[in-house]
């Protein structure tokens, strides 16, 4: 009955609600409470920045801190997350306890970004069910672990996927939904008001309806309701068909996310561009519809990024499947000059805007290198004049947000 009478809502509002275009001229606001509105999420989307691993200590903390407020961030990513190796989520946890409040301490307004990906490995078998998430989700409380084999695809598939002893979960499968949320509830709890859910259409290969994934995010929603700092969990995930969406319109995030995919230039050695219509890219598809705080929209609000996945080991190389001159996307930036970095943002800025009025760029702030440069693995936009090992997109971050008016 409750789930009829939430559909009806919904097509109330589907009748009745004005569709929220993008708008020309945003006036930036960060205030919000249970609900966002598309001004003020976009307002985020406008600030956000990749600070992967922030809140577990990566990089300088203190100078991670004053980067992000001299910058004027309002969003970081990813900042707190597992790929596999789940016995660390105690640990993990601990720091983020102690750095999400000084990052807030310093902005208020600062949304912090955690993950839970399309991943899990046997060490789950080895991590107790707290007794919280039994009651969160009204079922009896016992004493057990997690069960690994209970998460994946009874058919087998995605088993290994990622290494052996390495899947992807099932997210039909109540244990994996009891994971998720397991991992959603600490993050809330640790100061994280958003969720970067990965590639849910592989999580969700079987998932008929997103009735899996509706679930999932409902409980993680609900738990947010009651004790996230806004009361509210702001969820995103990769969608490389334009983004998920239940029969009746209601859309199951409250952005879209995907990698900016870019373009070799054919005869330029490691020069890349961005081009609509390229392999799977997201400019104009991000799949409109109601979102969870239940304003309505033609195409949702998205967010473009640098991303990390792996070295091909063909580095340098044309016509790497999904690669950029058989970099992924972070390790070939990482690899130009300085000044071509500080161009190549100011460009990608521009095209993303000028290309799709729903479209972000997420800025690269903190972020792994699969293939090291100049013996360094990890990419950081710090000012080297601050932090030594920083690759110096700090100002250019600034200039290219302070011209954004």
């Amino acid at each position: 009955m409750a789930q009829l009478k939430a559909t009806a809502v919904v097509l109330a509002l589907l009748g009745a609600l004005p569709v929220l275009a993008a708008p020309s001229v945003p006036k930036r606001d960060y205030r919000f409470d249970k609900t966002i509105s598309r001004p003020v999420l976009e307002s985020y989307l406008s600030r956000a920045i990749t600070m992967m691993d922030l809140c577990t200590g990566r990089g300088d903390v203190d100078d991670n801190i004053r980067m992000l407020t001299s910058i004027g961030a309002k969003f970081a990513g990813r900042t707190l997350y597992l790929w596999g190796r789940e016995k660390l989520l105690p640990e993990l946890l601990g720091k983020a306890r102690a750095i999400a409040p000084r990052i807030h301490a310093a902005d208020p307004q600062m949304i912090l970004q955690a993950g839970i990906f399309e991943i899990v490995t046997t060490q789950v078998n080895d991590v107790p069910v707290p007794e919280a998430v039994f009651r969160d989700l009204g079922l009896p409380v016992e004493p057990r672990n997690f069960k690994y084999e209970s998460m994946l695809f009874e058919d087998g598939r995605f088993r290994d996927h990622w290494f052996k002893g390495g899947s992807v979960p099932d997210i039909r499968r109540p244990e994996t939904r009891l994971w998720f949320h397991h991992l959603a509830m600490a993050y809330i709890d640790v100061g994280m008001e958003a969720i970067h859910w990965g590639q849910v259409a592989l999580v969700g290969a079987k998932d008929a309806g997103w009735n899996g994934w509706w679930e999932t995010l409902s409980r993680a929603r609900a738990y947010a309701a009651k004790k996230a700092r806004r009361h509210l969990l702001i969820c995103d995930a990769h969608t490389p068909d334009g983004g998920p969406r239940l029969e009746d319109q209601r859309l199951l995030f409250d952005f879209h996310s995907f990698p900016l995919r870019i373009k070799e230039v054919a005869g330029q050695p490691l020069k890349g561009v961005l081009e609509k219509g390229y392999h799977d890219s997201l400019f104009g598809r991000s799949r409109g519809g109601v979102t969870p705080s239940g304003w309505a929209c033609e195409s949702l609000p998205y967010l473009v990024e640098l991303d990390n996945w792996g070295s091909s080991g063909k580095g340098g190389q044309p016509g790497v499947p999904w690669h950029t001159w058989g970099y992924d996307e972070i390790s070939w930036f990482a690899r130009q000059p300085e000044a071509e970095r500080d161009a190549w943002l100011a460009y990608a800025w521009k095209f993303v805007r000028e290309t799709d009025p729903n479209g972000f760029l997420q800025m690269p702030g903190s972020r792994i290198l699969h293939d090291p440069v100049d013996g360094q693995s990890w990419y950081h936009a710090n000012a080297r004049a601050f932090f030594p090992k920083g690759f110096n997109q700090e100002e250019a971050i600034r200039r290219i947000w302070a011209g954004d008016r």
